[in-house]
């Protein structure tokens, strides 16, 4: 037994000794991407050294997007994307990026033909959200995300007064609620089965599960509770604070705090009774979404069915004519996003198809900003809305994202900019989706000119992604047309509560 007991300690001090096998290589790691689990060799296993997670240098940052270069004499590594450029060498604690020296928290190091590397350094120097999970031994990425519906000029013009009503501040500010911080966490709230995170900045949130108790965890990088969290909610001395849930029987408790300091992250964990699926919504747009409804890609029956009703419709007061604009967006020489297919060529039928139904309803007048191929401005379509007095204004489009993006989104959104707004976006979009049957990508408060010019309750919709060869095909199909043309028009009704 001494024998043993001496070969067991010789054993450990050879592997405290040796930092490269302070993880066991025989470990099964994981690495997962925006959702999707990567596969890893054996010698490409992650591993903890000194406390740093060590990931392979080559197989994330080519999953990234970027080129590796490795030069088998000097031992040194170069990465490089759109003029961002990273050199490591190994066994050496310093490594340059773009020009700059940065120390890393330990040297990267050979495992096999396999180089790895601070997993710290990668998200830091990527501008990638990074996470570990020592639980399931899982090393969680999310990619930088294009701004949702930036490419489309058309609904982004921008603001040309001094000031434009929005809750969560302008896209892409870089201030704080009172802090110092790259962004503000300004509000918590969960609603609908929903977990709805307001946010005054940029922020690409890490989101992932922990099966020892089954919960949900949203990291918030760069992060502090603003201002108006604190005046919203309770935050304690000790920089945390929870909501009791009482009305959904698989959540517990929501329970939130300043995980990290440096970088300031925020930690919002959902503690769930049982496993649950989940979906998570971020356009930047100042809200971040956890949704736990699930959701279904499977395109309903060829009528929309009656979707029950969740809020009160306003009061109308009397049964005069309501009268409805419903803009086609783009036309003419705007021909919208799409490559083969143009967004113009999907706003205009199904405008035209939603005005026919329209017309069919005795108390209500439809006026079209655009009933052929022909370009009115943005400003000529808010102007009529208001030139008529309209009761409602609905803007048909169709999103997408830049070519080569590396994220591919598929789903239905409906946006809005005023608060009168909201519960007309609210009531459309319910049907919507069941209309589209793509993924529910909620509503979402935007500036865009003709629903924030409009002086109506006005809206626009964002049928799904024509840079989604699923979700393009679909909306060029009559079928799918013709439901999303009885889903507004169910929508309207039950708005004006009729």
């Amino acid at each position: 037994m001494k024998k043993f007991g001496f070969l067991a300690l010789l054993l450990l001090l050879l592997v405290l000794v040796h930092p490269g096998t302070g993880y066991a290589g025989s470990a099964e790691t994981h690495i997962n991407l925006d959702g999707n689990d990567l596969k890893i060799s054996k010698e490409a296993q992650v591993q903890i050294v000194n406390g740093s997670v060590m990931v392979p240098l080559r197989l994330v940052t080519e999953q990234l997007g970027y080129t590796v270069k490795w030069d088998n004499v000097t031992k040194t590594a170069t990465i490089e994307q759109k003029g961002t450029t990273l050199k490591l060498i190994v066994n050496n604690a310093m490594a340059e990026a773009s020009g700059k020296q940065v120390k890393l928290d330990n040297p990267p190091f050979l495992s096999g033909n396999t180089t790895l590397v601070p997993l710290r350094f990668v998200g830091e120097q990527t501008g990638t959200t990074v996470g570990w999970d020592n639980v399931t031994k899982t090393v969680y990425l999310t990619s930088p995300v294009p701004e949702i519906g930036g490419s489309d000029p058309e609904i982004n013009v921008p603001d040309t007064s001094v000031t434009a009503p929005s809750d969560n501040g302008s896209k892409g500010n870089t201030t704080t609620d009172g802090n110092t911080s790259t962004a503000a966490v300004t509000n918590l709230s969960f609603v609908d089965n929903k977990l709805i995170i307001a946010v005054n900045g940029s922020i690409t949130p890490n989101v992932f599960t922990m099966t020892d108790k089954d919960r949900i965890v949203v990291d918030l990088p760069n992060a502090s509770f603003g201002d108006s969290f604190h005046q919203n909610l309770s935050v304690g001395k000790n920089q945390n604070g929870q909501l009791t849930i009482t009305e959904y029987p698989n959540v517990s408790t929501i329970r939130y705090s300043l995980f990290s300091s440096s970088p300031s992250t925020i930690r919002i964990v959902i503690d769930l009774n049982s496993a649950n699926n989940y979906s998570v919504t971020n356009a930047n747009d100042g809200l971040i979404i956890v949704d736990l409804n699930g959701t279904s890609t499977t395109p309903p029956a060829t009528t929309v069915p009656e979707v029950p009703v969740t809020t009160p419709p306003p009061s109308t007061g009397n049964t005069d004519k309501k009268i409805i604009v419903i803009d086609a967006g783009h036309g003419g020489k705007d021909p919208g996003t799409g490559s083969n297919l143009k967004e113009k060529d999907f706003t205009l039928p199904t405008a035209l198809k939603i005005a026919e139904l329209l017309k069919k309803e005795p108390n209500i007048e439809v006026v079209l900003t655009r009933s052929d191929d022909t370009y009115p401005t943005l400003q000529d379509r808010s102007n009529l809305a208001n030139k008529v007095k309209a009761d409602l204004f609905i803007s048909v489009h169709a999103n997408s994202i830049p070519v080569g993006s590396k994220s591919n989104p598929s789903g239905t959104e409906t946006y809005y900019t005023r608060k009168d707004s909201l519960l007309f976006a609210q009531t459309v979009h319910k049907y919507l989706t069941v209309a589209t049957g793509l993924q529910d990508r909620g509503v979402r408060q935007a500036n865009y000119h003709v629903t924030r010019e409009t002086k109506m309750p006005a809206i626009l919709l964002e049928c799904g992604y024509l840079s989604n060869t699923k979700d393009e095909a679909l909306l060029f199909t009559v079928d799918v047309q013709n439901r999303i043309a009885e889903a507004v028009v169910l929508g309207i009704k039950e708005y004006l509560g009729r």
